[in-house]
């Protein structure tokens, strides 16, 4: 018989690949497409074990959701941390955000195509929250950098859209145009945003 660690090992570890298998079947097939007897099946467990920790499948979509929550925060609690110019900054982030997709390629696909695509039943809940965190974030570091003397004061929201822009064109493209997939790219156009066009 297993001892208390032991079965707590056990136990975190359902409730992990739950998580785990639910986000790559909403991500693959939709949330209405994916049935509990589904998960359960996948990830292994039967369905009482799923309804101890999530009490439904609505209860574990809410659960995934947050855990993304909590991979993004992370995200930026490192870019906040981190030190050096704006540019240098915008580029960290991005990095990260390419490894945390990597990382988490399910979870990735699943929030993108809750947000992008058809509603298929979803829940209710408020998408647009990755978004505000995002752009607080890169708006939060331009408006350092104005303080500090670094970067001219201009509109604080289209410095946000602008470095978000590149930054998510560029990650879907690798995504969906896997042959067009160039992670140095942000980078470039990064740079190439902070030295502008004009010959003036």
């Amino acid at each position: 018989m297993p001892n208390t660690n032991e079965f707590s090992s056990l136990e975190a570890n359902a409730r992990q690949r739950l998580l785990e298998t639910a986000t790559g079947l909403f991500a693959e097939k939709g949330y209405a497409g994916t049935s509990v007897r589904e998960i359960v099946g996948k990830a292994g467990v039967s369905k009482p074990v799923l309804y101890y920790y999530f009490k439904s499948k609505e209860g574990l979509f809410y659960a995934i959701l947050e855990w993304a929550v909590d991979v993004q925060q992370n995200i930026l609690s490192e870019i906040f941390e981190a030190r050096g110019t704006v540019l240098e900054r915008f580029i960290f982030l991005y990095r990260r955000l390419y490894e945390g997709i990597k990382q988490y390629k399910s979870l990735y696909l699943m929030i993108h195509g809750l947000i992008y695509g058809p509603p298929q039943g979803v829940p209710e809940y408020d998408f647009a929250r990755y978004q505000r965190y995002m752009l607080d974030a890169v708006k939060r570091i331009y408006a350092e950098g104005v303080s500090s003397g670094e970067v001219r004061n201009v509109d604080a929201d289209y410095v946000a859209f602008l470095v978000l822009g590149l930054m998510d064109f560029s990650l879907n493209m690798d995504m969906v145009l896997s042959e067009l997939a160039d992670a140095q790219r942000p980078e470039r156009l990064l740079r190439l945003a902070f030295q502008g066009l004009s010959k003036g």
